[in-house]
């Protein structure tokens, strides 16, 4: 009775400690697996903030050069920069986009008559007048000039297209001269073409386009 006794004692020390190990290993692994799941979050965290580093880098190397910069960085334009501004549109040629302007320079919008004088469309009671002129000078898509050159060409010697305002301007060739015909019949050739920018191009006209 005494031997059998020891034995159940015996007995129920192994059970015992063999229940105290898998606790213990349980715990180690439960332990471990949530190190790992820290450790495995802590790298997602690490990564998407890289992510986000790189890709605000990538927008404001994307702005230094943009549409919107290039005309800034270009005195001739500045008439135009003063008015994309006044009509809020300075940020769409800024941001990621692919754009054709056909921009008019400084001596361009001096052409103008007083009723559609910079000074007159900058006023904030004709800020959707300003916007609607804007807008027909900017087309969306790359257009290059060679690009242009061969469209011309492929449509018998006029070429028309419609700019982000839904307005329609025609291009014709005088030469080796690109001209642009707006809905009011007006002409002005394109001076400086190809001004390279992240999110299109740039074509210096030397009239304002004007639409119906």
């Amino acid at each position: 009775m005494k031997t059998r006794n020891i034995k159940n004692l015996v007995c129920i020390a192994v059970v015992v400690l063999a229940l105290s190990s898998c606790k213990d290993q349980a715990k180690k692994d439960a332990d471990k697996k949530a190190m790992e799941e820290k450790i495995s979050m802590e790298e997602s965290n690490m990564k998407a903030e890289e992510a986000k580093v790189k890709e605000e880098t990538k927008k404001k190397e994307m702005m230094a050069t943009s549409i919107a910069a290039v005309a800034s960085n270009n005195e001739e334009l500045s008439t135009l920069v003063s008015a994309l501004k006044a009509a809020d549109l300075d940020k769409m040629l800024s941001e990621p986009g692919s754009y054709t302007v056909f921009a008019p320079s400084n001596n361009a919008f001096e052409k103008l008559p007083k009723k559609m004088s910079i000074a007159e469309l900058g006023k904030p009671d004709n800020k959707e007048l300003l916007t609607q002129v804007l807008q027909y000078h900017v087309v969306s898509g790359v257009i290059t000039s060679d690009k242009l050159v061969e469209a011309i060409k492929g449509a018998n010697g006029k070429y028309t297209f419609t700019t982000v305002g839904g307005k329609d301007l025609t291009a014709s060739l005088n030469g080796d001269k690109i001209v642009l015909k707006d809905e009011k019949g007006n002409k002005t050739e394109v001076v400086l073409g190809n001004v390279k920018a992240s999110n299109g191009v740039v074509h210096v006209i030397n009239d304002v386009l004007i639409m119906k």
